[in-house]
């Protein structure tokens, strides 16, 4: 059903799942809920690629890849001046404007939780390996939707018009084990949606809490609510065009937040360089003027030789 009724109540029981993640923490929660997402979404990733067109899924993947790469530069400068449609602003603006909007808890929750890790490894698990699964995942399932459709199995494109929220299950009725991998995909679905949810609330805990990593378990359940609150009374007040609005809306403000933050980000990579160079270049001076006055040079953390008295 697509009532507002009953979208309010997938709201709150996403709130529910959304807000014991969140009491339970990082550890108990959050991650391990993540984990259960990631195990099932291969799970039923790696069932479409073996009970589908498996080489068809291959051969998709490498033509997705090299066809982005292709086109990536073209569209990016795309800005529809001598041909009017609606691409630029049903994909272009709105999806930079959604990403925009969730950047600023992405990037805090991110960042708590890849603590310790330099920006190499941050740059390949954040950005480049996310994105080579994403051409997986695409390929899987809209490579399958693609044989389906041109194979005469099953009408998708009728099941995409008709009801875009159920043509994912309209897929899996041409698989085996449609009952599993169904039920598969409603937890998947709810599970996005509690683990959005709830690292935006531990993001919201964490600044309201003076950047405290344990926030009282009070207010760890009040944001999480409000979280919830603030989506229903949207869905209410205007319908789920309005909820998408606002969530863009706060795309054009914090792009240029976006933009201030990228340049203190490289100023704060080269301050960091220039003191790493002088510390360095410091350690040769030491060891320089060790060695003129005949003292050995120590490694930095090893320990000096006794004395012959002692």
């Amino acid at each position: 059903p697509t009532t507002t009724g009953f979208q309010v109540i997938l709201i709150a029981v996403i709130t529910g799942f959304a807000t014991m993640s969140v009491v339970a923490g990082l550890d108990g929660g959050v991650k391990r809920l993540s984990e259960w997402n990631i195990y099932l979404a291969a799970a039923l990733m790696l069932f479409v690629i073996i009970f589908g067109p498996t080489v068809f899924i291959m051969g998709a993947f490498t033509q997705n890849l090299g066809y982005y790469i292709q086109q990536l530069p073209r569209m990016s400068m795309w800005a529809e001046t001598f041909r009017t449609s609606d691409w630029q602003a049903g994909w272009t603006v709105f999806y930079w404007g959604w990403w925009i909007s969730w950047s600023p808890f992405v990037g805090m929750f991110i960042a708590r939780v890849s603590k310790g890790r330099t920006v190499r490894e941050m740059i390949l698990g954040v950005m480049l390996l996310p994105t080579l699964l994403s051409f997986v995942w695409m390929s899987a399932f809209g490579g399958s939707a693609i044989w389906l459709q041109s194979t005469g199995v099953a009408d998708i494109a009728a099941a995409v018009n008709a009801d875009v929220a159920t043509a994912l299950f309209a897929m899996l009725e041409n698989f085996p084990f449609t009952a599993v991998s169904s039920f598969i995909g409603i937890c998947l679905v709810v599970f996005f949606f509690v683990t959005s949810s709830d690292s935006g609330s531990l993001v919201v805990d964490h600044l309201t809490s003076g950047g405290k990593l344990d926030s009282p378990v009070p207010q760890r359940i009040f944001w999480a609510v409000m979280e919830g609150v603030v989506a229903a009374v949207l869905l209410i007040g205007g319908g789920l065009s309005a909820l998408q609005t606002a969530s863009i809306a706060t795309g054009l403000p914090f792009a240029i937040v976006l933009l201030l933050m990228i340049y203190s980000l490289g100023k704060g990579f080269g301050e960091e360089l220039y003191h790493l160079a002088v510390e360095e270049v410091k350690e040769i001076v030491r060891r320089t003027e060790q060695e003129e006055r005949g003292v050995p040079a120590l490694v930095p953390g090893a320990a000096a030789m006794p004395a012959a008295d002692d």
